[in-house]
């Protein structure tokens, strides 16, 4: 299993690939395209992310110790930068998680690159993401 760390590199080294941003945000699309769908039945107001301009649902499930993330949004651009968060993130520990600094998000580019409402949704992402981990690290600790 890779470290979050080197799911961070990964990305940034795909990125650094395209110069033009048209062509990272064609990644961006073509990653949440290529999400799995997340199952009606976790599309519920309290997997909503509070601050998100589009409507972005999170599902986190708690397996053999790591969390699995699954997402889905009604913006293309949006489901595509989820899907990049769940890719470095999902599958490691809630303290991994807690641990990580999610460095790779600057050094793409990507908050320079999105609308200030965007990048509010992308902050919000990020901290649902870490309330999750830090849900689940105080119940492995209780």
């Amino acid at each position: 299993m890779k470290t979050i760390n080197e799911l961070q590199d990964e990305v940034v080294e795909e990125f650094s690939d395209f110069d033009d941003w048209m062509d990272k945000y064609q990644m961006l699309i073509d990653l949440g395209n290529e999400l799995k769908p997340l199952d009606e039945k976790y599309k519920t107001e309290q997997n909503l992310i509070d601050g998100c301009q589009s409507r972005v649902w999170l599902q986190c499930d708690f397996v053999d110790g790591k969390l699995v993330f699954t997402a889905d949004s009604d913006a293309l651009i949006v489901k595509g930068i989820i899907a990049l968060l769940i890719q470095v993130i999902s599958g490691h520990t809630p303290k991994e998680i807690l641990d990580a600094d999610l460095y790779f998000i600057d050094k793409i580019g990507l908050r320079d690159h999105l609308s200030p409402t965007r990048s509010n949704g992308l902050l919000a992402m990020v901290k649902q993401i870490k309330a999750y981990a830090l849900a689940y690290n105080m119940k492995e600790n209780a």
